[in-house]
């Protein structure tokens, strides 16, 4: 198996089925990998939904984990528990992708090398957004292969890429946060990260952005104190391995963390 995509989601709306649809209308092979979608913290109806269409689509190897347990993190902890390809893909269950993304994130992925997509954003009425990580891929792209800090930017979460299993390990995302543990997982595994490299511009991750999401709807006060637990929970990896992590990668955290309270996110 080559690759695990996995999907969490919590009592998803329509817009999976346009994420499903994409996933099944890939160009790589179906039997080189796997799709998990994680249902965490509900069940019925959304699993017998989510069961009859992958029942009635083409999908090879395919399965549904149904799990009491709340929160994205746990979600995306379980699927990596059940993956069994040798890369990983995370794909939110808001947003899609185009038919070649899969294929050419393979293509260029390595055990030291995490692939990376193009990224376009829309709304909900599927109007464009502009995205500062397109600003962030015309930068860097070009350039061809990089050592991966060099496009800092792309690792504030772990969708639109596709890693080596080797580089998450028995790395795993932290549950205490509701916020921005998508940058921490990312700088937790940076220690065995050593370059990016980008695809073209026809492999594509279309990101929705929506009102009220879990990253847009955070009250000040938990915002606050999440970004300071979050400062110290970078503080404590990097100093555990100094000599694992990049110093210059380490500050950019930090530094994000603080630019984030001051305008209260």
């Amino acid at each position: 198996m080559q690759i695990s995509v996995i999907i969490p989601t919590y009592k998803p709306k329509d817009y999976i089925w346009q994420c499903l649809n994409s996933l099944e209308k890939q160009t790589l092979d179906k039997r080189l990998w796997e799709l998990i979608i994680v249902l965490n913290g509900c069940s019925d109806p959304w699993k017998t939904s989510i069961e009859s269409f992958l029942k009635t689509h083409h999908f090879t190897n395919a399965r549904l984990i149904q799990t009491d347990e709340t929160g994205v993190s746990n979600a995306r902890n379980k699927g990596l528990d059940s993956a069994k390809g040798e890369y990983i893909s995370f794909i939110d269950d808001d947003d899609y992708i185009s038919t070649t993304y899969l294929e050419e994130l393979l293509k260029i992925a390595s055990p030291n090398t995490v692939a990376a997509s193009y990224t376009i954003a829309f709304a909900d009425c599927q109007e464009y957004i502009p995205y500062y990580l397109e600003k962030e891929y015309q930068r860097c792209a070009p350039r061809g292969k990089q050592v991966f800090y060099k496009a800092k930017k792309y690792f504030g979460g772990p969708c639109m890429k596709l890693f080596h299993r080797d580089i998450i390990g028995d790395h795993r995302f932290d549950s205490r946060f509701r916020n921005g543990e998508d940058s921490l997982f990312m700088f937790t595994i940076s220690s065995r990260i050593t370059y990016i490299q980008f695809t073209g511009t026809d492999a594509v991750y279309y990101r929705r952005l929506r009102d009220g999401s879990a990253s847009l709807g955070q009250q000040r006060v938990y915002a606050f104190q999440n970004r300071l637990s979050l400062m110290h929970a970078y503080h404590t990896t990097f100093w555990t391995h100094p000599t694992h992590y990049k110093l210059q990668f380490y500050l950019t955290r930090l530094m994000a963390s603080i630019h984030a309270i001051i305008k209260g996110q």
